[in-house]
């Protein structure tokens, strides 16, 4: 045992954020920390490293157990960025130059070579965040803690990031709102829900489902007992005048003291919206034809004779890397820049709803959030516009605060109220996942499926893309151009010029070796085939193994009701025969969950090895 949280309690004033969280991470676990914002879990990671105290409870760690985190403070001391890097590579005894590791690592979070000997002062807010990403990655320590690490990476720094930490042999404990990306790296995972913490093997589909069936179960019990409760009191007010009766009716009374009576639970709020769409009766809404674009004459455009049409279903992501013009092309959409050439016809019909980056600084501080609402809709009194603030989790009297106190996340949520009652046949929507939790996330992306008009949307969420997109606008290689498609056919077919591969060169010098297009895509394509051909044969056994845990958890909520309907009308043969069914189908689940486990490690491991290969073939 790695790690022992026991008995954690946790309150700021009469607000309780956990109560008797207890949990213990294990040698090489790799656990995603989830929860809805608020409830607690950068908290537990501050009290995890001592930056926080808790009201009660205890952490345990082994003696010299070495616990990293990812720190938003930035201080460098050294005049260039390999070198800062540096610092962080644990001592050798040897005398070995192991500044090849910070390389690596430097390259997969996105630093161009250049960068390296560039003073880490000259780099933006978001790649200094990146370095001392760098130096965590490279220290190696026992426990990782990272609390949400892709908030400042793009697409291509998130895929080798994911692929960094599938293969990390440590411990580490991760928070981020993309659930694709958790589940791809994580061995178990851990809710921080009503209070309390609760930890599985598996990915969050398993540990959601697991809290759903439990809840379910709990609340038909509740309402069992509370008949049964409310059954009692009556014949104990019925007889209890009559001498007769006073065994019965204090053998009862006594029952009922001696029985807790189970609370109902709160209800957990999440994000329920849909957009409000505006009808449009053409095929096309806007028209983008052969646009560039450059912030100087003397600059490189970032944007060189694009064009494309958005059609009124059309779902089209923007993605690439960080400062590449995805931003700037969605700001020439909304018609807050105008294209240095080229030019973007709009249909008359159109009508179109922006969340901006930026688009936060435009709320006036001074109003509240009830006011921004209206402002957008005059017409809406003041119940229809709490109604909007209450499906934005503002709900009472929290409509009536200013947006001067409001969080980042907060924030958002107004943005993306103000767009809800925008009527809208095109949003365009610049990051909308930031600040959101996996909950909210989930529900944004199901509210933009059903959206009746078009999308346009700058993410790096690969679930997003994966979820929504069916045409891509890719800044990559130093250009941009259109992909007709969705995200896993662009890898397929295209894929990120960072993930290009070339040979390793046979010399004794061990240097690697360009060559040609064809050939790069000769061998890239049998690594391919045999990747496929071996992770397919695994991949079946597991969706094998899938279905059965998903038919026995059927089973095994159904067994649940049943064993309810028996508990109420005392039917002790159906309660034998089905409890011995929840016992043999719950161990069945676990076995199961077992062998998907060992399968999924399998899976790791010749994914890992054709990653090498791979790794063998890169620029």
């Amino acid at each position: 045992m790695m790690l022992k949280v026991n008995g954690l309690k946790k309150s700021y004033g009469s607000q309780i954020i956990f109560d008797g969280v207890t949990f213990s991470l294990n040698k090489g676990e790799r656990v995603g920390v989830v929860g809805r914002n608020g409830h607690g879990k950068t908290t537990l990671f501050k009290i995890i490293l001592g930056q926080e105290y808790a009201d009660e409870g205890v952490v345990s760690v082994p003696d010299g157990y070495r616990i990293g985190h990812l720190s938003q403070h930035i201080h460098f001391t050294e005049s260039s960025v390999l070198a800062e890097c540096c610092l962080g590579l644990p001592n050798n005894d040897d005398g070995r130059d192991e500044s090849y590791r910070a390389e690596k690592i430097l390259s997969g979070l996105g630093f161009a070579d250049a960068e390296f000997s560039i003073n880490p002062y000259q780099l933006s807010g978001g790649y200094q965040v990146r370095l001392n990403l760098a130096k965590l990655l490279v220290s190696e320590p026992d426990l990782l803690l990272l609390d949400e690490p892709t908030n400042y990476l793009d697409i291509v720094s998130m895929r080798w990031l994911s692929g960094f930490l599938s293969s990390w042999r440590r411990e580490l404990m991760i928070i981020t709102h993309d659930r694709q990306f958790m589940d791809s790296v994580t061995t178990h995972t851990l809710c921080i829900h009503r209070q309390k913490a609760r930890k599985v093997e598996g990915d969050t589909h398993k540990l959601y489902q697991q809290i759903l069936m439990e809840e379910e179960v709990y609340e038909k019990t509740r309402v069992n007992d509370e008949k049964k409760r409310r059954e009692t009191e009556q014949f104990i007010n019925r007889f209890r005048a009559q001498a007769t009766r006073a065994r019965a009716v204090q053998s009862k009374i006594k029952l009922l003291g001696k029985k807790e009576q189970l609370q109902k639970m709160e209800q957990v709020r999440d994000l329920d919206f849909s957009f409000n769409a505006a009808p449009f009766q053409g095929k096309v809404l806007m028209d983008v034809k052969e646009i560039s674009f450059s912030y100087s004459p003397e600059s490189r455009p970032l944007i060189n004779g694009l064009s494309f049409s958005i059609g009124k279903n059309d779902r089209i992501a923007i993605i690439g890397k960080n400062g590449r013009g995805k931003t700037t092309l969605l700001n020439i959409l909304a018609g807050e820049l105008s294209p240095t050439k080229g030019e973007v016809q709009r249909s008359p019909k159109l009508q179109s709803a922006y969340f901006g980056q930026t688009n936060v600084q435009r709320l006036n501080p001074a109003k509240t959030v009830e006011d921004e609402i209206i402002d957008i809709m005059p017409e809406y009194n003041r119940t229809r516009a709490r109604t909007i603030c209450g499906i934005m989790m503002f709900e009472g009297d929290t409509a009536l605060k200013k947006i001067s106190v409001l969080s980042g996340g907060e924030k958002s949520r107004v943005l993306l109220g103000k767009i809800l009652v925008t009527p809208a046949n095109l949003l365009m929507l610049d990051e909308p996942t930031n600040h959101l939790d996996m909950e909210s996330t989930e529900t944004l992306v199901e509210a933009i499926d059903a959206f009746d008009g078009a999308v346009a949307v700058v993410t790096h969420s690969e679930m997003m893309l994966n979820a929504v997109a069916n045409r891509l606008i890719v800044f990559d290689g130093g250009g941009c151009f259109l992909f007709e498609g969705g995200y896993q056919e662009f890898l397929q077919r295209v894929g990120w010029s960072d993930e290009r591969i070339v040979a390793p060169d046979k010399s004794s010098s061990g240097k690697v070796q360009q060559i040609n297009k064809k050939e790069m895509r000769r061998l890239k394509a049998g690594i391919i085939t045999a990747r496929s051909r071996e992770l397919s044969a695994l991949e079946k056994k597991i969706q094998g193994v899938e279905q059965r845990i998903i038919e026995l958890e059927a089973r095994l909520e159904n067994d649940n009701r049943l064993l309810v309907e028996s508990s109420m009308n005392g039917d002790s043969d159906a309660i034998k025969s089905l409890s011995i069914s929840v016992h043999e189908c719950s161990s069945e689940i676990d076995r199961l969950f077992g062998e998907l486990a060992g399968l999924s490690a399998q899976l790791d491991e010749k994914t890992r090895e054709y990653e090498e290969k791979m790794g063998a073939f890169t620029e």
